[in-house]
Formats: structure tokens, sequence, C-alpha cells
């Protein structure tokens, strides 16, 4: 395969994109808009799709027949729900040439490196990724070339991907304008099981519970701002949101049973009268994210500069 460094390499460089929704086509959309002159094909369902996507302008290539899009592919990126993972490996493997490097942006890493590691053996050109963006709307029709821009991807590469491999995927990432940082595969699945995934489960719990009772519709016309801000998310892709709380599910659980005591015991200082253990609870929770999302944005900004 070319070396990442090379200009002409990078002119005549392949990638395939398999599932050209929200997350592949924004994928797609950011590199074409910041200049990048590779050949971009996908990967979709339908020939309809195949169409559309053609004349939205940010694939030159798009086709229901794997071999078309897969055969002369540099680089493979997976945007599937997580169920959907090991069925398109195997789909793929068979036009997958030498040296061709597979990532994916899927949620979980730990059971994407299984299926990768059953379905391809050698991980040497496998380099599992995860961006951390996405807005509730998802298709073809919600693609943002802004998408990644300052956002953050995180790549869990194992001992046995390459260098180039890394390299390569890193520096795609980078020209969409996200910022990659790299962490162990177990480690992202647990830290992304509290800070995205359990979010997630809390705002669709919150909406269900709330849209059952007897007086709904009353409930959500009198709701404040607040209210939808946190349950934005609860519009997500639902077989997405299925596929990774079953994929994720002992990270998940874990988060869940220490949320729920967390909960249980905000409700005893509730039911005891607690001020002063609520007072603290709610301190404590406003200097925790004050301080983090003032950091987070300092070091974005300078990381842009």
């Amino acid at each position: 395969m070319n070396s990442p460094q090379s200009t002409d390499a990078r002119s005549k460089e392949r990638i395939a994109i398999v599932g050209l929704g929200l997350i592949g086509g924004s994928f797609a959309s950011a590199l074409k808009q910041n200049g990048y002159t590779g050949y971009i094909s996908a990967l979709v369902r339908t020939d309809a799709a195949a169409a559309k996507a053609i004349a939205s302008g940010y694939v030159d290539h798009a086709s229901t027949d794997a071999q078309s899009v897969i055969s002369n592919a540099d680089v493979v990126l997976l945007a599937v729900p997580m169920l959907a993972m090991r069925a398109q490996l195997q789909l793929v493997k068979p036009f997958l040439k030498p040296g061709c490097v597979i990532t994916d942006a899927g949620s979980v890493k730990g059971p994407f490196v299984e299926d990768a590691q059953s379905v391809l053996n050698d991980m040497a050109y496998v380099v599992p990724g995860h961006p951390i963006a996405g807005r509730e709307k998802s298709g073809i029709d919600a693609v943002d070339a802004a998408l990644y821009q300052g956002k953050r991807v995180l790549l869990t590469p194992l001992d046995s991907t390459l260098p180039i491999a890394v390299e390569l995927v890193t520096r795609l990432w980078q020209q969409c304008g996200a910022v990659v940082e790299s962490l162990a595969v177990d480690h992202h699945d647990r830290v992304l099981a509290s800070t995205s995934h359990l979010p997630h489960a809390l705002a669709f719990a919150l909406v269900d519970t709330l849209s059952s009772g007897q007086q709904h519709e009353e409930i959500f016309r009198y709701a404040a701002g607040g209210f939808g801000d946190f349950t934005r998310i609860a519009s997500g892709d639902a077989v997405m949101w299925r596929d990774i709380f079953l994929t994720n599910k002992s990270a998940v659980c874990d988060a869940l049973d220490a949320f729920n005591l967390h909960l249980a015991e905000l409700r005893d200082a509730i039911e005891s009268e607690d001020g002063d253990k609520l007072e603290a609870v709610f301190k404590r929770a406003k200097q925790s994210r004050d301080e983090h999302f003032e950091t987070t944005t300092t070091i974005t900004t300078k990381q842009k500069r």
C-alpha cells in the first residue's frame, strides 16, 4: 500500500464506505469539503440510495455490488449498526486486496475486535475507531460535512496493528476536522458506557416513562427547555442504540447499577428532608461538570489553533 505521507499516493487513494448514513456519509462529505483528492465509493442497500449518494457529490461511486466497491479499496470504513458488523466483514472479505486497511465507526469496540478477529484472522491492518459525534437524525439526508469538526475520534488499535494503518486512519479523520486519540479497547467500552451509553439509556427511559402516563400530553406541553435539552438524545436511532446496549451490556449494566445506587441515595435524602446532603450533591455535581466542560472547551480550542 502507498505510504500515507505521499501526496501522489493520496491522490490515487481509494476509500470504500460500507453504510452511507449520518456517520459514513458525513465522513465522505467532510473529506471532500476539506480537499480530499482520493476516490470515495460507497456500498449501499438500494439502487435509489446509490443514485442519491452520487447526486450528492460526496462520493464518486455508489453501488449495491460489494465487489465493485471493495475490490480496489485502500481503506474500508464500516459505518453500520454494531450487530451488523460481522455480516458486513464477511461480505467484504472476499474482495479485500492485500494491505487494505479496515476500520469502523462503531460505538463499542470489544465486539468489533472479536468479529474482525473471527472473520479476518489477521489484525495487522485493522484499526477499530469511534467518532464521538452524532445527532438525533439518521440516514443519508442527515449528512453534515461539519459533523466531526473539533470532535474527538477514538482509535483502539491492537498491539498487532501496523503503525502505517493507524497513521492512515488518523490522517483521514484529521482531514475531517477531528481530534484523534487512542484508548485500549476495554477502557474505551467502560468509559463510553458511562459518558454516552448511560445518558442515552436514561433519556430513553425518562421519555418512555412520561409518555406512558395518563397526563403525558400535558407533561410534554408544559415541559421546560431543560427537559428538551436532556431528552433530545432520546430521538436517536432505535436500531443503533439497541445494538450498542446489547453489545456493551456488561459495562452498561455496571454503569446503570452505579447510577441506581446514587439515585436511591438522592431519593432517601429527599424523603428524609436532608437538605445538607442534597445541597452537597448538587454543588459537587455542578463543580465537576463546570470544571470538566471548561477544560474540554479549552483543550479543543487550543488544538484547533
